[in-house]
């Protein structure tokens, strides 16, 4: 038996890449999975369920049980659709992996509105609307006396914890994602669903270009920027030995694991009334020089 048996999963944009990869191994590990795809180009035109329909043959095919999904995660009632198929299909609902997205990539002074919109939109509002309805259906299972133990799975960036130079739109989405995570934690622990997110490093249709170098050897046997390395993660998040695990980002590459360590409150100046214009630059330059260095932004010179 795997570490999610009999657990009823969501897994948005599994169509290919990283998602494809949680699907696959949520389903070797024994979970009933909402295959979601909407099908979409790069840049998200267009639109198809083939994608997910293939990654539910392909777990069919090795005796897995899976459904394809094509609804829109962004759209209100495609998103309370995506948490309805997972209950119409299995009977309920245990986990919900947020990973479906695409980019728009360029420098904050060239973005359009329409760019700034689209990215923001898939991103950020996508996680939000399905999470929303999930938690929704936790919150009334919970208030019913039924049992829950629901896992919410978000997908930040190292991008969303640092930044990343002609990335602004993106960085902006996949840091919200990650303070949704927390606020998300903290609200729906008392009805026993906990949430995490990951900031993974992969090869995928948005990064092959970054990481058309960097694929294994042939005799090297491991390719660290594999897509799929990023499940094992992901499914143990999803499985109930991570009960006691929430309001965390991991970041993951490879076989490398950490724990990002977000904004902390910093050391504090206090002189007991308030500040005068003049006195705030000796202040301010005093307490940087006793902080941390940042961490670079990903792309800067």
């Amino acid at each position: 038996m795997g570490i999610c048996e009999g657990r009823v999963v969501i897994v948005t944009g599994a169509g290919r890449g990283i998602g494809r990869g949680h699907a696959l191994e949520f389903a070797r590990q024994g979970a009933k999975v909402v295959v979601n795809d909407l099908g979409a180009e790069l840049d998200g035109s267009g639109g198809s369920t083939g994608p997910a329909g293939e990654v539910v043959d392909e777990i069919r095919a090795a005796g897995g049980q899976a459904v394809a999904n094509g609804d829109d995660v962004a759209d209100w009632n495609g998103a309370q659709a995506i948490v309805g198929s997972a209950i119409d299909a299995f009977g309920g609902l245990d986990v919900v992996v947020n990973n479906a997205g695409f980019l728009r990539d360029r420098m904050v002074v060239g973005t359009s509105e329409d760019e700034w919109d689209a990215v923001i939109r898939v991103h950020l509002k996508g996680h939000f609307c399905v999470t929303r309805f999930a938690g929704a259906y936790w919150r009334e299972q919970a208030k019913a006396g039924a049992p829950v133990d629901g896992r919410i799975i978000n997908t930040s960036s190292g991008a969303g914890l640092l930044g990343s130079v002609g990335q602004g739109a993106y960085s902006a989405a996949k840091a919200g994602i990650a303070a949704l995570t927390l606020v998300e934690a903290a609200e729906l622990g008392r009805y026993g669903v906990t949430a995490n997110a990951i900031a993974p490093a992969a090869r995928t249709r948005m990064t092959e270009a970054v990481f058309a170098q960097t694929m294994a050897k042939p005799d090297e046997g491991f390719d660290v920027m594999a897509p799929e390395n990023v499940a094992p993660l992901v499914v143990w998040l999803g499985s109930v030995d991570s009960v006691d695990i929430t309001g965390r980002v991991f970041e993951v590459e490879g076989g490398i694991l950490s724990v990002a360590d977000g904004w902390q409150h910093g050391r504090t100046i206090d002189q007991g009334r308030r500040w005068e214009p003049d006195e705030i630059g000796a202040a301010v330059r005093d307490l940087i020089a006793q902080a941390p260095e940042p961490a670079a932004v990903y792309g800067a010179s």
